[in-house]
């Protein structure tokens, strides 16, 4: 079964604009937890670019034993991130699913202001939907296995 533990959309100068606990067993994380882990992931992924030896787009994905974090980053500069369970396919897939939802009812919002908190409702009931249709796929795919 898919397990995601944590989203978070941070923006092009590295704040947090979103973060969502996704699963009864992710660390709980106080809101200065998350504001900090999204500003120091912003860091070390802008590190990562400029350091890797050829062109890189920064840290798309770390795996360890306990968990995942996968990113996506947009044109733009926003980054969406995902932890989960080791061995959660798709993740990609998921995130890419999380930014046509963003698309869609967040920048579309004519009263959202680019880089500001999100605090759309119609933009967490359709994440809600993405996440749990997307878990939904990746549980047939491995029973199909």
């Amino acid at each position: 079964m898919a397990t995601y533990y944590q989203l978070f959309i941070i923006n092009r100068n590295g704040g947090l604009v979103y973060s969502k606990s996704l699963a009864p067993t992710a660390p709980a994380l106080s809101t200065n937890d998350s504001l900090r882990l999204g500003s120091t992931f912003h860091g070390l992924h802008a590190i990562a670019q400029q350091i890797a030896p050829i062109v890189s787009g920064g840290i798309e994905r770390l795996e360890t034993e306990t968990f995942i974090l996968q990113c996506f980053q947009t044109l733009t500069g926003v980054k969406f991130v995902v932890t989960a369970a080791p061995g959660t396919p798709d993740l990609d897939a998921l995130l890419r699913g999380i930014y046509e939802v963003y698309s869609d009812y967040v920048l579309k919002n004519p009263f959202y202001e680019v880089d500001m908190p999100i605090r759309c409702d119609l933009f967490h009931r359709f994440l809600d939907k993405q996440i749990e249709r997307h878990r939904s796929l990746s549980t047939n795919k491995r029973r199909s296995l």
